[in-house]
């Protein structure tokens, strides 16, 4: 494999778009791709553009190099190759030529929305730009072929793309695409060619290497906290540590005069000092010990949330599923009445890269570099802070070294602006890790109470279940629907994605917001809910007398569901004795377009020692673009999901976090991770499922359905560190 950066530079973000004499930058408007459209005035400031540019989503240049413009972050999940690859199937080039950069926000917004969504969330990079992507890639074909015809006045049916080159048929005369690029780039196409079907495939569905390998090992790979701007100054900040504090006061003395400190910069909430090198602000600012404004937030403890949400399920709640009479079924003489309440704690997003900005601000213009997974909200945050008009800002979006759904929201971006505006220089802030973990959006708490009837063939007749959990919409800023819901609460649980028929279902729900801040974790609702839904289910399957997989398998109707259940009972070894102490678990469900099961064995010793022997996934996704990189996310997935279940909680005292680093905050070790394997049955049809957060969400309930196969306790609260699983 040819190695290729990603270029993520100011002027790698531009310079691959050429004139037509020199290469081809392929447009994908919306909503047709065919047509040319002028890209406006210079980027980046330090480029002309050429006037007849034709641009969005590939740049031949004209040493065949093809370049692909990424609307999705590369955060680790594969995405650039995997969205490169879409291209290039439609493309027919040659896969060593292809490289790819981040798309310019700043130009989605000035072409209104080219690149359509640039919110890398909900597992949603392929699935919601495969079919752009594709037409994208089609149109660039059918207009180099068209190119090529042209040049040899022959009848554009002699010719073919294939291999970075077009061919024509009756002579075997070729041309490669840089050849052909300027000549392309003129060509307006009456209508969009049709794109590839899945048994046309090539690339598609292939092993392949990543694009992003090469960088990352080699070490040019640029991410955030990597950028150095000339002239810049380095921010170390202190935030309150609890959360809607505010700074009441500060003695600059002690950092003032310190060697190569700057300023002591005051912000609402915090206290920045900036110096010429991070570590000597980082010590100045050890030495300051400012006064905050805390109000009545710090009388909240976890034992008081650990209150709310458990009252929450004896008060009123928003109805989010009512199908059935679940309250007659459950009320009827001689049902069989299951009953439990399940919690789930906050986690911490825990990036291995904390958040960091780099920002330079002049009077008509502000440049960003930031890991984001969401370059359009960056651009808007730092366009508030700066009281500029956004289409003057300019996110260069990195590498990010973890996301998880931490990088949405930015606060580091808009404190490096409000520093900037007061030293008149570039800006680096660095979170250090423990305002990283401290200052994190956490997964929500929630406590849930199911209310499960068994019909008399053993089947569920009805269910009833009341969650109260931490609002995100709220903890955002954002208004809830009218109908006083929001779809992560019940993710996984609600009718349209769930495994199984249930004729009796009520859902409902009491959303909190604390002062605590909350915001999506990989997974998001199904990363607890499906914890709750999968245990309370083997649960049910106990209470009927019934093997687990059989009580899945009788209640499922779907065949993506069924075909997954079946290759886990397969590949699980589902149904094989195992030894003393050992058990086997598993759970499945529906979670960002893709079926996901797993099955988790364990081994219990009798003094409580857990553990975890093997790990078997199980996603069907619809359509498998890398094989290599759908592996890898179920592989990191699951081990997210286990240093979770073993280990995850945040724990507020005073009204701050308790947890500050990965010593008080633990995560899964090399020793302690079992043998993963990986299933891809994909089913194919017209939809394709996500795959960032779909196996997250199974291993919780697997490996605590294991657990109780191996011991006889049944885990309904998280982390299993507070659990005593020493056998009666």
């Amino acid at each position: 494999m040819t190695k290729h950066d990603l270029a993520l530079s100011r002027r790698a973000l531009i310079s691959a778009a050429l004139s037509a004499a020199g290469g081809l930058a392929v447009g994908a408007f919306v909503p047709a791709f065919a047509q040319a459209a002028v890209l406006g005035p210079v980027l980046s400031g330090d480029e002309t553009l050429a006037p007849k540019e034709m641009n969005a989503f590939i740049v031949i240049d004209p040493d065949n190099t093809v370049t692909v413009r990424l609307p999705h972050t590369e955060m680790g999940q594969g995405a650039a190759t995997a969205l490169s690859m879409i291209v290039a199937e439609e493309l027919e080039c040659d896969w060593t030529t292809v490289k790819c950069e981040h798309a310019s926000a700043n130009r989605n917004l000035r072409d209104k929305g080219v690149y359509r969504s640039m919110t890398t969330v909900g597992s949603q990079g392929v699935r919601s730009s495969y079919q752009y992507l594709q037409q994208a890639g089609a149109s660039a074909r059918v207009r180099l072929v068209r190119a090529a015809a042209t040049q040899w006045n022959v009848p554009i049916d002699q010719c073919v793309a294939a291999n970075g080159a077009v061919v024509h048929t009756p002579t075997k005369r070729s041309l490669p695409y840089g050849a052909l690029a300027g000549a392309a780039a003129a060509v307006k196409l009456d209508a969009e060619p049709a794109t590839k079907t899945p048994d046309q495939y090539r690339l598609i569905g292939k092993r392949t290497a990543r694009l992003d390998s090469a960088p990352k090992v080699n070490g040019s790979a640029q991410f955030g906290i990597d950028v150095r701007v000339p002239g810049m100054v380095y921010a170390a900040i202190s935030i309150c540590p609890v959360f809607g504090g505010k700074l009441k006061s500060v003695d600059e003395t002690p950092a003032v005069g310190q060697r190569g400190v700057v300023a002591v910069v005051k912000l609402d909430n915090s206290v920045a000092v900036v110096a010429d090198r991070y570590w000597r602000a980082r010590a100045a600012l050890a030495r300051l010990k400012p006064e905050w404004d805390v109000g009545d937030r710090a009388a909240v403890d976890t034992p008081m949330l650990k209150k709310l949400y458990l009252d929450a399920l004896d008060g009123p709640m928003a109805q989010a599923e009512n199908t059935g009479d679940a309250a007659a079924a459950l009320a009827a003489p001689g049902a069989k009445v299951v009953e439990a309440i399940y919690e789930a704690p906050m986690l911490s997003h825990s990036p291995m890269e904390p958040m960091n900005a780099t920002v330079q601000l002049s009077p008509d213009r502000l440049d960003v570099w930031v890991g984001t997974q969401s370059p359009p909200n960056v651009l808007r945050q730092a366009a508030e802070a700066a009281g500029m008009d956004p289409s003057k800002v300019f996110v260069h979006n990195c590498y990010v070294g973890g996301g998880f759904g931490r990088r949405n929201q930015h606060e580091e971006v808009v404190q490096a602006v409000q520093i900037a505006k007061v030293v008149n220089k570039p800006v680096k802030v660095v979170w250090s890790r423990e305002e990283d973990m401290r200052q994190d959006r956490y997964r929500p708490q929630a406590a849930v109470r199911f209310r499960g009837a068994l019909a008399p063939d053993g089947k569920i007749n009805a269910m009833d279940v009341k969650i109260g959990v931490g609002s995100l919409f709220l903890s955002l800023g954002r208004p809830l629907g009218p109908d006083g819901v929001e779809p992560m609460a019940f993710e996984t649980m609600g009718s349209p994605t769930s495994p199984y028929v249930i004729p009796h279902k009520r859902i409902g729900i009491s959303l909190k917001n604390t002062h605590v801040p909350v915001s999506f974790w990989r997974g998001v609702g199904g990363s607890q809910n499906c914890f709750f839904m999968e245990s309370f289910i083997d649960e049910m399957a106990h209470a009927a007398g019934k093997d687990p997989w059989e009580f899945r398998r009788a209640m499922a109707t779907r065949p993506d569901m069924i075909g997954v259940l079946d290759v886990m009972k397969d590949k699980g070894r589902w149904g094989q004795r195992m030894g003393p102490g050992q058990g086997r678990g598993m759970a499945i469900c529906e979670t960002y377009g893709s079926v996901s099961g797993q099955v988790v064995e364990v081994t219990v010793s009798p003094d409580g020692k857990l553990k975890v022997d093997r790990v078997v996934c199980v996603v069907d996704c619809y359509h498998v673009v890398n094989p290599t990189t759908v592996e890898q996310q179920c592989e990191g997935g699951a081990i997210m999901a286990l240093t979770a279940a073993l280990y995850g909680e945040i724990t507020i005292r005073n009204g701050a976090t308790v947890q500050n680093n990965f010593t008080n905050y633990r995560l899964l070790n090399m020793a302690e991770t079992p043998k993963i394997e990986v299933y891809l049955p994909a089913s194919g049809g017209p939809k394709w499922g996500g795959i960032g957060e779909p196996s997250v969400p199974p291993l919780a309930p697997a490996l605590c359905n294991a657990i109780f196969a191996a011991t006889g306790i049944r885990v309904r609260s998280l982390p299993l560190k507070n659990v005593d699983l020493k056998k009666a």
